[in-house]
């Protein structure tokens, strides 16, 4: 499908996501909320042979967040701008999404949809970020499983300057990773670090030089979709399951289940088969 905001490349099992408003700084709007909801909707009713999607931006920036022209101009243009988001994304159209008896919370779970997914599928998800991820950018990058972020970028949640909140999975995800206060402050404050502080409190996993942060995302791609993928998906789903899980029983029952798929797989035996006879595995995911 031809995309107006975005690019999906494919390079045998790893996959780029590029968004494309490069003139823009890759800010968010209603359409690429959109875009990006469909994209994934694909994605996860077929996958095809994608083991690894990285997701980054083109140019000089992973996303500047919201794009605030639609904020802009007199009060009363605000509150048509918001409407316009709302229509955008959906609303409480039948068969659309989550409903909600407010269309606007209607709106906003339908739009967390183009996040979400990355945490649904079932291949690994790499944020490579550069230069800003500000707001809906950087809660973009928390959907992913793993964040490669470049010397140089400044990140942050700055909707509180907008009088708004981080609805797009922030105040899910990031305390996830930072803990629970650190994240209210950055929230709270709206603050922007640069990338040594990402890395430094764990939202970010590697900190790399901008000229390598392209080949660095493309390198762990490519190591993970040499693994055997029913284990990639299991492990994604049993440590997804650790955040949630009401006790650590819940969570080892998650494991065990997808632990049983493997251990019944035909990759199982083509790992032992490659290590007895000292050859890369041939993975099928089955």
């Amino acid at each position: 499908m031809a995309w107006n905001t975005l690019r999906l490349e494919r390079d045998g099992h790893v996959a780029r996501l590029v968004l494309d408003r490069p003139e823009k700084l890759n800010s968010f709007t209603a359409e690429m909320w959109g875009e990006l909801r469909r994209l994934g909707r694909e994605l996860l009713a077929d996958p095809g042979d994608i083991r690894a999607l990285v997701v980054t931006g083109e140019g000089r920036a992973f996303s500047s967040g919201i794009d605030t022209s639609m904020f802009a101009g007199t009060l009363d243009q605000v509150g048509e701008s918001t409407d316009a988001l709302t229509e955008g994304t959906g609303g409480n159209e039948p068969g659309a999404g989550p409903q909600h008896a407010d269309p606007v919370a209607a709106a906003v779970l339908r739009t967390q949809e183009a996040y979400t997914w990355l945490e649904d599928a079932p291949f690994a998800t790499i944020a490579a970020v550069r230069g800003y991820a500000l707001g809906a950018g950087l809660q973009l990058a928390l959907a992913c499983d793993v964040r490669i972020v470049a010397r140089g970028t400044r990140l942050g949640l700055l909707e509180l300057r907008y009088g708004i909140m981080p609805d797009l999975g922030g105040t899910q995800r990031l305390p996830r990773l930072v803990g629970a206060g650190k994240a209210k402050e950055m929230i709270f404050t709206a603050a922007r670090i640069d990338a040594e502080e990402a890395y430094r409190i764990g939202l970010a996993e590697r900190l790399v030089d901008d000229a390598d942060l392209d080949a660095e995302a493309a390198s762990l791609a490519e190591l993970i979709a040499a693994q055997p993928p029913l284990a990639v998906r299991g492990s994604k789903r049993a440590v997804a399951a650790a955040g949630v899980a009401d006790t650590v029983h819940d969570g080892l029952v998650v494991e065990a289940e997808a632990q049983a798929v493997c251990l019944r797989s035909d990759d199982m035996k083509e790992a032992i088969a490659a290590f007895v006879e000292q050859r890369p595995p041939r993975y099928e995911a089955r």
